[in-house]
C-alpha cells in the first residue's frame, strides 16, 4: 500500500467519498509519483504516456475496482488509462489527473451573488483543459455531502465521476476528458445527512431530452456565428416608447402543426422559415414567444420550468434556437421571450429541495409555495439564488441575441400574500405585505439587463396598481420598459360582451382606461390568457350571430390599434379563430378560406400598416398631451371620439368609435384644426367583411363649432365600425 487507507478504499466503492481528489490521480509517494484509479469492474489497468503513448506502468489492484502503481516519474506528467475488463478494453483520460477549471475570481463573484456570466461557470461546457477536450461541469449544492455526475459515459454510475468541492462558495467541479456535446448527464447527490437524492438535472444545462425523459444534455454555446449586428444596433428603436410597436404572441407549439408527420409541430428551423414570413407580412415589429425554457408538462405551456438554460428540445436543438432568431432579426423583427423567474415545479429532477436543503426555495411554505400553481417559490433574498435568476435574464439576451424578456405573475412576485389566506403568508420585515426581496431583485435584474445590453426591453405582467412598474429605479420604480394593461383588456373586453343596446350603461368600461393610461408605459395585451378555460375565443365573446360578431370584432381591434398603447394580439385572433385555443392542436387554418376570417386577416394587416403609417397613433403613446377626448360622453350612441397628437409637426389623427349596430349618417364631429382630413381606416369595409356603408374617403372642415371645437366634419358614421382619419398637411 502507498499511503491508500481501507477507509478511503471502503467510501470510494460505497459512494461517499466527498473528496476523491485527494487520493485518486497522480500523488507523491516517497518522493514518487502514484497513479491511483477507481474503476469498477476493470480487470487490469495500465497507464502510458499521453503523448508518446509508452507504457508508464502496470497498475495492481487493491480491491473492488481501486488500482496503484508508484512510477519511477518525480515531477507531474499527462497519462491515459488503458483499461480492460472481462467483455472489452478502452483507453480514456483520466478526471481525476486535471487541476482545477475555476478561478479565485469566479469563486469570489458567486460567494458575492454579483457573477454576471454565472453560466459561463457553472453548468457543462465543452472545452480543452490542460490541452485535452473533454466537458468541465460545476454545480452548486452547498449542504451536499457529495456531487457526482452521472451519464451514459459513466453507466449513470454515481461514485466513477465524484465532483471537486471548491472552498466555501459551495460549488463543486470536474473536468471529464474526451466527452463532449449530445451528453446525457444529471447529477447524482449525497444530502447532508447522507443520504442519495433523487437526481438532478443541472440548473444551468444548455440543453435537455424530449420529455417526458429528463436528463440534462451537454450542448456546446460556441460555434454559431452571428450576423445581425446591423438589426443589433437599430433595435431600440423599434422598441422605443415612440414607435409603433405591435407584438405578435405565438405559442410555437401549436402555431401550425405538420399533420403529415404525427401532427408534430414545426421545428425552430421550420419557424425560421415560416413564422417569421407570416408574422412581417401581417406588419407585426415583433414576436412574443410564450416560454421556450425547458419544461416537463406540456399542459403548463411553459410556465413551469425546469431548465431555465435551455431552449426546449421540443423544437430543435440550442443552435437551432439561435438560427430561428437570427431569422427573426434578419427579417427586421425583434423577438421577446416569456420568462418566469417567479416559481418552479416540485417535479424531482428540478431545483426543489436540489442538495438535500432548501436552496433555491423558501424553507416556509408560506413563503416558499404558491397555491395557485402548487409551485415552489425563488427565495429571492439568497444572494446566489437572485444572481442565478439575473443571470438567466442576461443569458438570454447574450447567449441568444433576444430584445426583450416579458417577465410572467409579476403580482404573484411583488406580494406575500398573493392567492394566501390571512394566516398563510408572512409579513415583511416592517410588517408589510409587499415582498421586498422580490422587488430589489425585479430592480437589480433590469438596471443590469438595461446597462449590460443597450436596446433590450423587460415587461411586466402586472395586473394590480402597483405604483412604478414602469418608473425608474432610482426613483423607486421597479424599471421595466412596459407593463401590460391588464384593467384595460377586463374592462373593454366585459364592454364587448354586452349586447350592443345595453352599452350604454356600461360607458364607463372604455374610458375608464384613460385616467391612468399614462401612469405607465403600457402594453395593451389581448394574450393567451384571454382564449382559454372556458373563455372562448376572442370571436366568442363577441354578441350577436355571426356576422355581428366579425363586426363587434372589427370594430374593437379598430379601437384597441388607435388606443394609447403598444398593442399585443394572441395568435388566431388575427384571423378571428372561432374555437377557443388548443395547445395540442394547431391553429384553424382552414378558416381563411370563409370571407369573413380572411377579411378579419386583412384588417389586422392594415391595422398594422396605419399604425405605423400614421405617426400620431405613436409617436405620443405614454404622454398625455398625445390623447384629447373629444366626445368621450356619448353614451346614449355608445360612440368614442378622439384625437391623437403626435410630436410637433405631425398631423393629428380623428377616431371615431360606432359600437352600435346603428347607422349614423349625417353625424358631425368636432376636430381641433381646420382642413381635409383624409380617412385611413374603416373597419366596416366591404373589403373586411363589413357592411361597406358609404363614408367618404376625406372631409373638408367647416367653421361650425361641435363638441368644444371651432371646427367640425360632417361624416355618414357606419354600424359597429372605427374610423381613423389623418388632417392632411
Amino acid at each position: 500500500m502507498t499511503g491508500l487507507s481501507e477507509q478511503d478504499i471502503d467510501r470510494l466503492v460505497a459512494g461517499t467519498h466527498d473528496d476523491p481528489f485527494s487520493v485518486l490521480g497522480l500523488h507523491e509517494v516517497g518522493g514518487k509519483l502514484a497513479i491511483r484509479a477507481y474503476i469498477p469492474g476493470a480487470v487490469s489497468i495500465t497507464a502510458r504516456d499521453a503523448k508518446t503513448g509508452r507504457r508508464i506502468a502496470e497498475l495492481n489492484p487493491v480491491r473492488d475496482g481501486v488500482f496503484e502503481a508508484v512510477t519511477r516519474r518525480k515531477n507531474r506528467f499527462a497519462y491515459r488509462l488503458h483499461v480492460t475488463n472481462h467483455d472489452s478494453s478502452w483507453e480514456t483520460g483520466d478526471p481525476y489527473a486535471f487541476g482545477p477549471v475555476m478561478g479565485d475570481l469566479d469563486e469570489h463573484l458567486i460567494g458575492e451573488g454579483s457573477h454576471r456570466q454565472l453560466w459561463r461557470v457553472l453548468g457543462a461546457h465543452v472545452m480543452t483543459h490542460e490541452g485535452v477536450q473533454g466537458t468541465h461541469f460545476a454545480v452548486w449544492a452547498p449542504t451536499a455531502k457529495r456531487v457526482s455526475v452521472v451519464g451514459d459515459f459513466n453507466v449513470w454510475d454515481g461514485r466513477r465521476h465524484v465532483l471537486r468541492r471548491r472552498g466555501a462558495t459551495g460549488v463543486w467541479e470536474i473536468f471529464i476528458p474526451e466527452i463532449g456535446d449530445g451528453e446525457r448527464y444529471k447529477y447524482e447527490l449525497l444530502g447532508p445527512d447522507g443520504h442519495l437524492l433523487p437526481q438532478k438535472a443541472d440548473p444551468f444545462g444548455f440543453g435537455a431530452e424530449h420529455p417526458p425523459a429528463t436528463a440534462s444534455i451537454v450542448r456546446s454555446l460556441d460555434g454559431f456565428d452571428w450576423s445581425d449586428a446591423d438589426w443589433m444596433g437599430t433595435r431600440a428603436d423599434r422598441i422605443a416608447i415612440d414607435a409603433p410597436v405591435s407584438i405578435y404572441e405565438v405559442h410555437l407549439g401549436s402555431w401550425k402543426r405538420v399533420p403529415e408527420e404525427g401532427n408534430r409541430p414545426l421545428s425552430y428551423l421550420e419557424l425560421a422559415r415560416d413564422l417569421t414570413a407570416y408574422v412581417k407580412d401581417m406588419g407585426f415589429t415583433h414576436i412574443e414567444l410564450m416560454p421556450i425554457s425547458e419544461f416537463p408538462f406540456d399542459g403548463s405551456w411553459g410556465y413551469q420550468p425546469i431548465g431555465l438554460y435551455a431552449p426546449t428540445i421540443r423544437h430543435g436543438t440550442l443552435q437551432e434556437f439561435r438560427a430561428f432568431v437570427e431569422a427573426c432579426h434578419a427579417t427586421g423583427l425583434g423577438l421577446i421571450l416569456d420568462w418566469v423567474p417567479g416559481h418552479f415545479p416540485e417535479d424531482q429532477h428540478g431545483l426543489g429541495w436540489f442538495d438535500g436543503s432548501h436552496l433555491y426555495e423558501h424553507a416556509d411554505r408560506r413563503e416558499g409555495f404558491h397555491p395557485d400553481w402548487n409551485t415552489l417559490v425563488f427565495n429571492y433574498g439568497r444572494r446566489e439564488v437572485s444572481n442565478y435568476l439575473t443571470a438567466n435574464a442576461l443569458y438570454w439576451l447574450d447567449e441568444h441575441h433576444v430584445d426583450g424578456l416579458r417577465v410572467d405573475a409579476v403580482a404573484s412576485m411583488l406580494y406575500r400574500d398573493y392567492s394566501r389566506k390571512d394566516g398563510e403568508w408572512i409579513p415583511n420585515k416592517d410588517g408589510g405585505r409587499e415582498n421586498l426581496e422580490a422587488i430589489a431583485f425585479l430592480q437589480s435584474t433590469n438596471m443590469t439587463a438595461y446597462a449590460e445590453h443597450p436596446g433590450c426591453v423587460t415587461v411586466a405582467e402586472e395586473s394590480t396598481a402597483f405604483p412604478g412598474v414602469t418608473g425608474m429605479v432610482d426613483g423607486g420604480g421597479l424599471g421595466f420598459g412596459y407593463k401590460w394593461n391588464m384593467g384595460w383588456m377586463n374592462d373593454t373586453l366585459r364592454y364587448m360582451a354586452e349586447d350592443p343596446i345595453n352599452r350604454k350603461y356600461h360607458h364607463g368600461l372604455m374610458t375608464f382606461g384613460l385616467h391612468y393610461a399614462f401612469s405607465e408605459n403600457f402594453i395593451l395585451p389581448i394574450s393567451h390568457d384571454e382564449v382559454v378555460h372556458g373563455k372562448g375565443s376572442l370571436l366568442d365573446k363577441m354578441p350577436g350571430d355571426g356576422d355581428q360578431k366579425f363586426a363587434n370584432m372589427r370594430a374593437y381591434l379598430g379601437f384597441m390599434w388607435a388606443h394609447p398603447g403598444k398593442k399585443l394580439l394572441f395568435m388566431g385572433c388575427e384571423f378571428a379563430q372561432g374555437r377557443e385555443w388548443n395547445h395540442n392542436a394547431s391553429l384553424d387554418w382552414h378558416l381563411l378560406d370563409h370571407p369573413l376570417h380572411k377579411g378579419m386577416q386583412d384588417l389586422v394587416r392594415d391595422l398594422n400598416a396605419t399604425y405605423r403609417a400614421v405617426p400620431a397613433l405613436h409617436e405620443r403613446d405614454t404622454k398625455a398631451e398625445g390623447f384629447d377626448w373629444v366626445e368621450g360622453g356619448a353614451v346614449e350612441e355608445s360612440m368614442f371620439v378622439w384625437l391623437r397628437q403626435g410630436a410637433e409637426g405631425t398631423p393629428p389623427a380623428l377616431v371615431v368609435c360606432n359600437m352600435t349596430p346603428v347607422h349614423r349618417p349625417g353625424r358631425r364631429i368636432g376636430v381641433s384644426e381646420p382642413g381635409r382630413w383624409v380617412l385611413r381606416m374603416n373597419t366596416d369595409a366591404a373589403a373586411y367583411g363589413g357592411t361597406g356603408t358609404q363614408t367618404a374617403d376625406a372631409h373638408m372642415t367647416e367653421e361650425v363649432a361641435s363638441a368644444g371645437r371651432p371646427h367640425s366634419i360632417v361624416m355618414d358614421v357606419p354600424p359597429l365600425s372605427t374610423l381613423i382619419f389623418e388632417l392632411e398637411r
